[in-house]
């Protein structure tokens, strides 16, 4: 293990990150570092990647969810320059083959799902990495020192925990609703059926492609129903819901931006209004977390929307005095990538304050 390095970044040192897993949320977790406030506090200075450096390179320019890159994307030997800031581009295929520690990073944002189980990832540890943070939940709490999601708990974090979970797209997006509706009027029971976009594990066409069978189906020709740990990811953060929530999912043809469909029962008597007042007021407070709108959406509107959760308010019915649903909007990829940052960002602080 190498719980600390003689040199690590300061306080008023950039902040140098790595990242394992150049993928979907590894590209996403870059571009939004490039285009926060915080790009001046972090620098990627490695990216480990199976992939070779020009398709890297081309797919860091050039994305078809969220455009053309904004900066200036070079290719050099072993190297992305991006806007002047080398990075260092490996392509190994276990964590013991980087030489973390020689690159001097302070955090790794693992991105290739690979690594659930704590075993598997405290290889990172003793291969020279500092701390670890997981664009996924990990397989069970007990893989992880603290599963953080960002505007609900990251208060938690105290700076000496070397594996972080930034828990999943869909528990970022439901549990800050989820606690607040909880805290102002007391959940009984929760019904959650996300409609998420297809995603890498789903074929164009009918194929040979995954274990589940319905994962085998076209993703862009059906809505097909697949398995979520989503139920267990809210128990993990709310354990006062334990036993009372449960969840379903959908995979539906469009590439980008997801949706929750939530049931809920309350301890006491709500109305459309009351719950709809408790979101616009949300927006104002926790601007940059929540967002809320009753205006007509399409899924669309909300391509590269940084906010965890969009409460729509055009939706909001009552059945009976303490049955409600609610339509919750998330861009499954841009939000958690921002959301990636924030706890990176908090986490350092507090890892900061500790030297």
């Amino acid at each position: 293990m190498h719980p600390s390095r003689a040199n690590p970044s300061s306080i008023d040192q950039p902040v140098k990150l790595a990242i394992n897993g150049y993928g979907r949320i590894g590209r996403c977790f870059l571009r939004a570092l490039y285009e926060s406030p915080l790009k001046e506090q972090f620098r990627v200075v490695a990216i480990n990647e199976p992939a070779d450096l020009a398709t890297i390179a081309y797919l860091s320019r050039f994305d078809s969810t969220h455009g053309v890159f904004p900066g200036k994307v070079e290719v050099g030997a072993d190297q992305l320059t991006i806007d002047g800031r080398a990075i260092h581009v490996s392509h190994a295929t276990t964590p013991e083959a980087v030489d973390w520690a020689g690159l001097g990073v302070d955090l790794l944002v693992e991105c290739s799902g690979q690594y659930a189980h704590r075993h598997e990832l405290v290889r990172f540890l003793e291969a020279g990495c500092l701390r670890l943070l997981l664009s996924h939940p990990g397989n069970s709490a007990q893989d992880v020192d603290r599963t953080i999601v960002y505007g609900v708990n990251q208060g938690d974090l105290v700076g000496d925990e070397r594996i972080v979970s930034n828990a999943s797209c869909t528990t970022n997006a439901i549990v800050p609703v989820l606690a607040m509706l909880d805290r102002v009027f007391g959940v009984e029971h929760a019904l959650m059926t996300t409609l998420h976009s297809v995603m890498n594990d789903q074929p164009l066409i009918d194929s040979y492609h995954h274990s589940d069978l319905r994962r085998t189906r076209s993703a862009m020709q059906s809505i097909i129903p697949v398995s979520t740990g989503l139920a267990k990811g809210v128990e993990r953060l709310m354990p006062q819901l334990a036993g009372r929530v449960q969840a379903k999912a959908m995979r539906v043809p469009v590439i980008n931006v997801s949706a929750i469909d939530l049931v809920v029962s309350f301890a006491r008597d709500v109305s459309i209004a009351q719950i709809n007042a408790l979101f616009s007021d949300a927006s104002s407070e926790h601007a940059g977390l929540f967002a809320y709108s009753d205006d007509p959406h399409a899924s669309v509107d909300f391509n590269h929307n940084p906010h965890s959760a969009i409460v729509d308010g055009s939706q909001t019915r009552t059945i009976g005095p303490r049955i409600a649903n609610l339509l919750v909007w998330f861009d499954n990829e841009w939000g958690f990538a921002n959301r990636l940052l924030d706890v990176a960002h908090v986490w350092q602080q507090r890892f900061a304050a500790l030297r």
